[in-house]
């Protein structure tokens, strides 16, 4: 494999002169460039991307942290943002945090040796000043960090009015909630939705935690069980929708006809299963293209217009619900 110094000399040049030609600076004329241009072709030399991005301070690398690749939601989120971040001519390096403060921290170090350029943050965190002190352009999608910190995050709060509204108008009289854990700001804002119709429509409700990534079938069953006079159901995913409709199905009850279920997230499976699954849509397409056009401004040191971005939800009838 040739190096730089092997095209300097093919070339007959410097090795400074040969990285003012990689790195297209100045004050080489067009003779000299062109022998450079033409021993690089000869020998097929591919320059080191992380000695450049040393040299100009600069990689083109955006670093994202998601909690878990295993969601059907973010593996279609990180697919828009790759996309974008390729049409920027920035690659994007993945970061998989599974929620752990030793891992998250190896890669607040591999931002930081990488020079990387921007950071989408996905992840849950608790280590917002150690993000901070690397003093480089960062957005949040799903949370809001701080105020200073621009985010991007779906309207959830609207995301749980209109799964309770359907609910309430299809005659539902007792609903259960499955949600993912409430300490989540997306949680507290899908269940506060839910929550403001059912209570002003008197009807009873109860909430039930489950976990996000892998929600027990165990639990669901028992709560299902437990529940038999329950004629509505919404969950805080599609994943969890699934093992609901696995459950009621169960005990013989019939959806929808005696059980309706909505789920969240509108995931390519809500459509396939039988019976087709009434959900609540989040834009994976804006909320990723948004999140690296915002970033790509702050990056060049653009002014952005909104800190704190919400995108509408909508809700997807199919035939869990009447």
């Amino acid at each position: 494999m040739s190096t730089i110094k092997d095209v300097a000399r093919h070339a007959h040049v410097s090795v400074a002169t040969v990285s003012r030609v990689i790195n297209h600076k100045p004050y080489v004329n067009e003779t000299t460039k062109q022998m450079v241009l033409d021993a690089i072709d000869q020998l097929s030399y591919v320059p080191n991307e992380l000695a450049r991005s040393l040299f100009r301070k600069q990689s083109r690398i955006i670093g994202i942290i998601v909690p878990h690749l295993t969601s059907y939601y973010f593996a279609e989120l990180l697919e828009v943002i790759e996309n974008a971040t390729v049409n920027h001519n920035y690659r994007l390096m993945i970061c998989n945090s599974q929620d752990n403060k030793e891992r998250e921290s190896k890669y607040l170090q591999v931002f930081h040796q990488y020079n990387i350029d921007g950071i989408i943050l996905i992840s849950n965190t608790t280590r917002i000043q150690d993000y901070k002190s690397l003093a480089i352009p960062i957005i949040a999608i799903d949370h809001k960090l701080t105020d200073d910190i621009p985010s991007v995050t779906s309207n959830n709060y609207l995301g749980g009015r209109l799964a309770a509204e359907k609910l309430v108008s299809c005659g539902c009289r007792k609903i259960i909630h499955f949600r993912g854990p409430s300490v989540l700001l997306t949680v507290q804002d899908r269940t506060n939705g839910f929550k403001s119709v059912l209570e002003k429509n008197n009807i009873y409700n109860f909430s039930f935690d489950l976990d996000f990534k892998s929600p027990s079938p165990d639990d669901i069953e028992n709560v299902i069980n437990s529940n038999l006079d329950c004629d509505g159901i919404f969950c805080d995913s599609d994943i969890m929708a699934l093992y609901v409709i696995q459950a009621v199905k169960k005990t013989g009850r019939r959806i929808p006809e005696e059980v309706q279920v909505i789920g969240f997230d509108n995931i390519e499976l809500s459509h396939i299963i039988s019976p087709k699954l009434t959900t609540i849509s989040q834009s994976a397409q804006k909320i990723g293209n948004y999140a690296v056009e915002t970033l790509m401004k702050l990056i060049h040191h653009e002014a952005i217009e909104e800190y704190h971005q919400q995108i509408d939800v909508t809700l997807i009838e199919r035939d869990t619900t009447k």
